[in-house]
This record gives C-alpha cells, structure tokens and sequence, in this order.
C-alpha cells in the first residue's frame, strides 16, 4: 500500500451500510514483529508516513511527542510501545495512521500498513484464554483465509492505559421511589466499567453482557421467560444500551432484532459508540434506536438515559 495515498480508505459515509450488515472492514498493519494487528477502518480517518514529531516533556509512557495537523495539535503514540510489544523494532515506525475515537484524534505510529479486509463479525471472537504480550489490549481475534491470526485492538483500553480515565462526575440520581433497570452491552472492559460507575450514581440497577449474540441470547431467554409468566419484558428492563462495533453479532443488528420483535414494544434502544460520525448516527436512526450517545461522557449519557427511562417506566405502568 502507498501510504501516502488514502483512496485505500474511502468515505465513512460509504462505508457505513457494512454496519447494518453484519460486517466490519478491518485495516492490518504491523508493528515489526511476527504479529498482524487490525483496527477498525471506522476509526482511521487516514494513513500517512511518519510526520516530524516535536518532542515535549511530561508525556505518557508510550507518547512521543505532539504534531500539527491541519491546525489542530495531536499526541501521537507509538503502539509498539504502549503495548510494550517484546521483539518489536527500536524506533517510532514508519507509518502514521490518524484515528479519531470518542471525539479525540490521535496519531498511531505503526510499522507498516498492510490492507483493508472485509470480516464477517459472527467470525470475530473474543481473545479468550490468550496469552501474549500486550493481551489486555487486544478486544477480539479473527482468522485471515490462509490461516493467520489478526489481533483486533481495544482503542478504548490503549487510551485509558495511556492517558487516564476520567471520573464519573457530575451524574444526578434518577430520585423517587420507582425503581429503573438497564440491560446493556459492550465489549471493552474500560466501557463497562464506566457504565456501571454511571448506572450506579443514577441509582439504576443493570444487567450487562459482552458482545451482541450474548446480549441477544440473554434478552431473548428473558423474553420468552416473562412470556410464561405472563409478565411484559418491559416490567423486567426499561431500556437497553448497546455498543455499535462488537464481536459476533454489531450493535446495529442487535438493535435490529430488538425493533422487529413486539415481545420488547415499549422498550428504548440507546446506541452508545466512540463511532461518533453524523454516518454512524443515520445508520443508527435507520435500525431505530432512540437515542445514539458518543463515549465517553457520563453527564451526556445519564441526561438521555433518564428521559427514556421514565418514559418506558410510564409505559409499563
């Protein structure tokens, strides 16, 4: 690949109807070692050589240094290091891939880039039981056709990691004596943890799970089991979060599911994705969430959560 040649990466807008799909393009690049990495092609914004870097004090393990682009100054971080990735060359890398995550761009330096391929996320798996350097950073696996592994990276993991994790402030209680409940799903541990920190100051209780075919395998069980009953799935959970990229089935076709099937009627969908584009935002409206929330701002999330949850807890009332 010409790295200073971004028609490899067209238009989010373009790309954004693989969402609905069920699938995922994934850009692999290396960092000088025997591994393939893969992010997201959402989330790169483009891909150049290495730029001059000005060096400043104080940064990150990991960052190094800052540079202009287009008027705005940007970190930029090595992988390789941040990983601390054994065997990987000394030195920044050649390439720089520009990512734009949860309303922050950021630079990635990397070895090299490699291609673009089109997965299929039922093919994409949780790195269960890996055991390899830098393996908290890895959010899934997938298998290349002739066999190699690509390591897909937890953007939100290598940020937290490296820049800290801002705390949960600012979140009102939802008050009164009504008790709410949230089902939500997401993949990437710094997330959920962020969520349940959010849930619990608003004083909610919730229920989670970690991709989307788990969070559909659960919901659907719940609803056949108050079906028995003869209770409304609504009485059981008043709204459902869900990510937008995740392993085995995307947040997109879970909502999908959820919308088609009247046993969740009076149930809202809030989609809550560090894929913050006005595309991401049409694809969501078009499988009906009611709400699509950028990560990660708890104040903003809690604010469109509380209106959708006193609504579903007037409907069921």
């Amino acid at each position: 690949m010409d790295r200073t040649d971004n028609s490899l990466l067209e238009s989010v807008d373009a790309r954004t109807k693989l969402a609905g799909s069920n699938r995922m393009e994934i850009l692999l690049f290396s960092l000088g070692t025997r591994e393939t990495f893969g992010i997201n092609v959402f989330k790169v914004r483009e891909v150049t050589k290495t730029p001059m870097i000005t060096r400043a004090p104080n940064m990150p393990p990991g960052v190094e240094g800052l540079i202009s682009l287009r008027g705005n100054v940007i970190p930029v971080l090595s992988l390789a290091r941040a990983l601390n990735l054994e065997g990987a060359p000394q030195g920044q890398g050649g390439t720089m891939m520009v990512t734009e995550y949860s309303k922050r761009t950021l630079g990635f330096l990397v070895h090299d880039v490699d291609r673009i391929i089109r997965v299929e996320w039922d093919k994409v798996r949780a790195p269960e039981g890996l055991i390899a350097a830098g393996q908290s950073f890895i959010t899934a696996i997938t298998e290349l056709p002739e066999g190699r592994l690509v390591s897909i990276l937890d953007v939100e993991q290598i940020m937290a990691n490296t820049f800290g994790e801002a705390p949960v402030t600012n979140v009102v209680p939802m008050g009164g004596d009504a008790d709410y409940s949230i089902f939500f799903v997401d993949d990437s541990a710094v997330a959920r943890k962020k969520i349940t920190e959010t849930l619990d100051r608003m004083g909610v209780k919730h229920k989670h799970a970690l991709n989307g075919m788990e969070a559909w395998n659960r919901l659907s069980g719940m609803a056949a089991h108050a079906q028995q009953t003869g209770a409304c799935m609504v009485d059981e959970v008043n709204l459902i979060l869900v990510d937008a990229e995740m392993p085995e089935m995307d947040g997109y076709v879970l909502t999908r599911h959820i919308k088609s099937d009247p046993r969740f009627e009076g149930i809202p969908v809030v989609m809550h994705s560090s894929l913050s584009s006005e595309a991401n935002r049409a694809m969501g409206k078009s499988v009906g969430v009611d709400a699509y929330v950028a990560k990660f701002d708890a104040e903003v999330l809690a604010e469109t959560l509380r209106p959708l949850l006193a609504r579903a807890h007037a409907h069921k009332e």
